[in-house]
């Protein structure tokens, strides 16, 4: 009678093993490309080459690691689901934008890491909705300017990185509303002291200095004066800055509108261009190479796993006929 109680042992182990690897899949279901833990609902995806972000990452993840990948972009719906999320780290990709509203439903976030990417600009509001978060981090990008009122709903905020940026100015009233900021990194920026926008920032650091850490570090472009130090005299200029979207100038209207039809050459479209005129979209998301092949082996491995379960089947079966 061995026979039979070690094919149900067989079966045991196996379904104990099948459920292990489900209860794993629960966590991996992007095919194992994640690092997950159960307990501590916390998701790395960190350095896994990734262009696009796992597929079914588990709804109640309290942790998100996205650090060291290939993100150029996200899906405007990237983080909809996940209104656990307390950590998002999106830190040393490459992202050049921000789709608006990407960040609207992750109410319960209190930490968010955006920096060393290629962010040139923010959306309006984008942050509008993260009314819980307490450290920020936007260092190392390329941003040239802040919306008006961009941090206007962070009251909780304490921590706030943005060194080595293109920021020449801040809004006024940027920092109004953060009232309970206790760490600031406003150095490596072209902070423009020449212009009358400046002062604003100026007088807040003046006054907020020794209240809220590092501030004083931030210095005029070219390193010659701490930003604090400036006078009304010194920033006299209303000074205008271009605006971030792409315009048309007013040379070339005045051209084309008094040229013939025939002295106008053809411009050569972009196909990008020419794609969403009429309409096209990219898909939110497409699965990276690793995921497919781990996808694949997934199912292998579940085939394999009722193969097995068959043959010791029919093995109890065998004995119990010879009994």
């Amino acid at each position: 009678m061995m026979g039979p109680v070690l094919a149900a042992c067989l079966l045991i182990i196996l379904s104990t093993a099948w459920i292990s690897q489900a209860n794993g899949a629960t966590c991996k279901k992007d095919g194992g490309v994640c690092t997950c833990n159960d307990q501590t609902k916390n998701v790395d995806c960190s350095s896994k080459g990734l262009t696009a972000i796992p597929s079914n990452i588990p709804v109640d993840t309290n942790r998100l690691e996205l650090d060291y990948n290939k993100l150029s972009s996200l899906p405007s719906k990237a983080f909809q689901s996940f209104t656990k999320l307390t950590f998002l780290s999106l830190f040393n990709n490459k992202l050049q934008t921000l789709p608006t509203g990407v960040f609207d439903h992750l109410v319960n976030l209190n930490e968010l890491r955006l920096g060393a990417n290629q962010l040139k600009s923010l959306p309006p509001k984008i942050f509008d909705k993260l009314t819980k978060l307490t450290l920020l981090y936007l260092e190392n990008n390329q941003l040239q300017s802040l919306p008006h009122g961009v941090f206007d709903k962070l009251t909780e905020l304490k921590t706030l990185e943005m060194r080595n940026n293109q920021l020449r100015r801040v809004p006024e009233g940027a920092f109004n509303s953060l009232e309970k900021l206790t760490l600031l990194q406003l150095e490596e920026n072209p902070w423009d002291c020449s212009c009358r926008d400046i002062l604003y920032l100026s007088n807040w650091i003046r006054e907020k200095k020794g209240t809220v850490s590092n501030i004083e570090a931030a210095e005029c472009d070219g390193g010659t004066k701490a930003v604090l130090e400036i006078t009304e005299e010194e920033a006299a200029e209303d000074c205008v800055y271009p605006n971030t979207t792409t315009a048309i100038p007013t040379t070339i209207i005045t051209t084309l509108a008094s040229s013939n039809d025939d002295d106008i050459p053809e411009l050569p479209v972009p196909q990008e261009n020419f794609q969403k005129f009429l309409g096209y979209q990219e898909p939110d998301h497409l699965p990276t190479q690793p995921q497919c092949l781990m996808s694949i082996s997934g199912y292998l491995g579940l085939m394999m796993f009722f193969v097995l379960i068959s043959a010791a089947i029919l093995y109890v079966i065998h004995f119990l006929k010879k009994a």
